[in-house]
């Protein structure tokens, strides 16, 4: 699986573009010298904004760009990105110097940023096959680590405090993902209806209003080659304003994904401590103490993971759509949106426990 999303490829066909008219845009843009060479390639991943390896004489750079075509409302939204990218720079979150925003279509046909290549380890498969246990202990509790220092930060410190509205996050994301749902929708899935009525119904008190990233995964991040450590968090799109407890509750999806899904939600407690990786109940619990938050009541558990579920399943079925219509980044956008039906099922059987 990871092979399929990893390194670089030729440009494809359906995401060409000028690469002369880039390179100029560099010129007065970006700080390189990148007349003496300017290579452009595609990474193999990125299902939503197309993402490009930019190699210079003296550099590496990364360009994410909107994709053509007809787009949802508010998705694909690099500008966020990179302010958020540009806002977190000197906190304790680890993200890629950004170098420039260009949000004129004619350079390339449409918006784009550029970032600072980060030369480390993206791992794909949460039970970490090719590190020992003590190190899969450790990657785990560095993203714990990471994600909490992340709702730690002081919003309008770093300029954020617009970056969102506070107050009824829960409610406006059910909102927001039922109609991007409803948007993409290619055949009717029973549980997502159930979702659709049953969440609303089942809010929990918001515990925060925070920075929340939105898609903090383990293949979001870039490890240290030579350390268990976080040298960045990629993938901003999806970030806003927002309960954290929710933020974290997607992040802990992969405890409760079984196969197909790359997750560990078919191994039991024994086997999760053979390994060396944490419990969800205590991957949840260190969290909490690292933010000094009082333990999250088994309902309001429930309905977290309930409600992630329902929007990866959202998220799916959008990516399913631009298959069909042709503009979904990468070759594996047909089978991702496939996966929509699975997700909202997972997500009524949590729901359905209450």
């Amino acid at each position: 699986m990871s092979e399929a999303f990893s390194g670089t490829t030729e440009v494809h066909e359906r995401h060409r573009f000028d690469e002369g008219s880039l390179q100029r845009w560099f010129d007065s843009h970006v700080d390189d010298g990148v007349r003496a060479g300017f290579r452009v390639s595609q990474f193999r991943g990125g299902q939503s904004n197309p993402t490009f390896l930019v190699e210079t004489a003296s550099n590496r750079y990364v360009v994410r760009r909107k994709p053509t075509g007809t787009l949802l409302p508010s998705a694909h939204a690099v500008d966020r990105e990179f302010r958020v990218m540009k806002a977190l720079a000197d906190t304790d979150v680890p993200v890629p110097r950004v170098h420039a925003l260009c949000e004129d279509d004619a350079v390339i046909g449409t918006a784009f940023y550029v970032m600072d290549y980060m030369d480390g380890r993206i791992l794909w498969d949460p039970r970490l096959p090719d590190a020992s246990a003590d190190e899969r202990g450790r990657i785990c509790d560095e993203m714990n680590r990471v994600m909490a220092a992340l709702h730690e930060v002081d919003v309008h410190a770093v300029g954020l405090g617009d970056y969102g509205r506070p107050g009824n996050y829960i409610e406006r994301q059910i909102a927001r993902w039922s109609r991007q749902y409803r948007a993409s929708e290619t055949e009717r899935i029973e549980a997502v209806e159930r979702l659709i009525e049953w969440l609303p119904q089942h809010v929990p008190q918001e515990t925060a209003t925070r920075i929340v990233h939105g898609d903090f995964r383990l293949d979001n991040l870039v490890f240290a080659h030579d350390a268990p450590r976080i040298i960045a968090v990629l993938d901003w799109e999806l970030s806003t304003l927002g309960d954290p407890m929710a933020d974290f509750a997607y992040h802990c999806m992969a405890w409760q994904l079984p196969p197909p899904f790359r997750g560990l939600g078919d191994l039991s407690a024994s086997q999760l401590e053979a390994l060396g990786l944490p419990s969800e109940e205590g991957y949840l619990a260190r969290y909490c103490e690292r933010r000094k938050l009082p333990a999250v009541t088994p309902e309001a558990w429930r309905f977290y993971t309930a409600f992630n579920l329902f929007r990866a399943a959202a998220i799916a079925q959008g990516i399913m759509g631009r298959a069909l219509a042709g503009n979904a980044s990468n070759t594996h956008a047909l089978d991702a949106g496939r996966q929509a039906r699975q997700l909202a099922e997972l997500g009524w059987q949590r729901a359905a426990q209450a």
